[in-house]
């Protein structure tokens, strides 16, 4: 017998079908990666998983870290290692998340009261817009990367105005204005929540993103970093001032009512910024394998204009997306299609992320590919 609540559920999977929407968990692709946001390798290097064992037989033995920070959770250790983050990101403080969408959920939820407004970019990432709705604050997207959009909707605010956007955009690759945008918070007094997931790593002395490599890390009043991406491991952390911290820590529910990461996860944060030190010759190599992609693929006209390791076709249809992955995928290339409502309809699109293990014989061989497809 069906209960009425599987009966609701299978019929709006079902529309999913009819829709041809349905998502399903892949299975375990052996094509050549191009795919994943591992952009430096550090998700599948040897040395970086030795150097994060040896770390871990250096501490404790525990297996979890068995509560919330505020009860059993906390440690020296991870206190440790967020001032070493506060270092690298040049910020008088930060407080490590078990994810950068708990983290993007933490600040849009807990900091933004009633009768303010938040005002994120039309293509932030689901938790800025998650976060943002379980805000009391009034709430408004702007086109992309449109700064009169942005000027004419911050005229129109009430309360405390926050700019919500990100270093690099997941979907289209592309940078934000992020000089432009700290000029136009000045001019109206409003604090810039900025999320680095996709440049953390890759950009800035140290990895420490796209707003310390623009020295605008003193304009920029909250930092969100992922730490899934190009550091290859997991968790994320909020860097800004001690305030900030001390703010999330008293009112942030995702951190209060979280347990801990564990402290194999929290040496694995270590390790990824310890061995990116030694590695930073990584981020050229990744500088010269987009430059190669760039080249292969010369001027397709319907790519989006990206310079970071996200590089898109646009096939609009989630038929022609879907077929034009197939085609890729049967010639050894892990490319997947992004479908509605991932993005918007007419939006489908190839995502492909470029990496530092990609020869240039593969990239190469893809961008012909690509050019035959499209």
């Amino acid at each position: 017998m069906q209960h009425a609540i599987d009966k609701w559920l299978s019929e709006k999977l079902n529309e999913r079908k009819v829709k041809n929407i349905w998502r399903s968990l892949p299975a375990q692709n052996n094509g050549i990666d191009f795919t994943s946001n591992d952009y430096l390798g550090f998700a599948q290097s040897e040395k970086l998983f030795h150097a994060i064992q040896q770390k871990i037989e250096s501490l404790p033995k525990k297996n979890g870290s068995s509560g919330s920070r505020l009860l059993s959770g906390n440690s020296s250790y991870t206190e440790q290692v967020e001032s070493k983050l506060a270092h690298i990101f040049k910020s008088q403080a930060a407080l490590i998340f078990n994810s950068g969408y708990s983290a993007n959920l933490a600040v849009l939820s807990s900091i933004p009261q009633k009768g303010d407004t938040i005002l994120y970019d039309s293509l932030a990432h689901a938790s800025l817009k998650d976060g943002a709705r379980l805000s009391l604050a009034t709430r408004h997207s702007f086109r992309h990367n449109d700064l009169e959009d942005l000027e004419r909707k911050i005229k129109a605010s009430k309360g405390k105005k926050y700019i919500v956007v990100e270093s690099i955009y997941s979907m289209d690759g592309d940078e934000c204005p992020l000089n432009e945008i700290v000029k136009l918070a000045e001019r109206h007094q409003a604090a810039i929540i900025l999320d680095e997931a996709h440049s953390t790593g890759v950009a800035g002395p140290q990895g420490a993103g796209y707003c310390v490599e623009e020295n605008l890390q003193d304009k920029v009043d909250i930092r969100i970093y992922t730490f899934g991406k190009a550091m290859g491991v997991h968790g994320a952390c909020v860097a800004g001032s001690k305030a900030l911290i001390g703010y999330l820590i008293n009112f942030a529910r995702p951190f209060i009512y979280t347990t801990a990461l564990s402290q194999h996860q929290v040496a694995s944060i270590d390790c990824a910024f310890e061995f990116l030190s030694s590695n930073l010759d990584l981020q050229h190599m990744l500088a010269e394998k987009i430059s190669l992609y760039l080249r292969a693929i010369g001027k397709l006209s319907n790519r989006t204009a990206s310079l970071s390791a996200i590089q898109t076709i646009l096939c609009p249809g989630k038929h022609a997306a879907k077929e034009m992955s197939e085609v890729l995928q049967n010639s050894g290339f892990d490319v997947r299609p992004i479908l509605h409502p991932t993005v918007p309809e007419g939006k489908e699109r190839l995502r492909i992320c470029l990496h530092t293990f990609n020869s240039d014989d593969e990239i190469n061989s893809l961008a012909q590919a690509l050019v035959a497809v499209v």
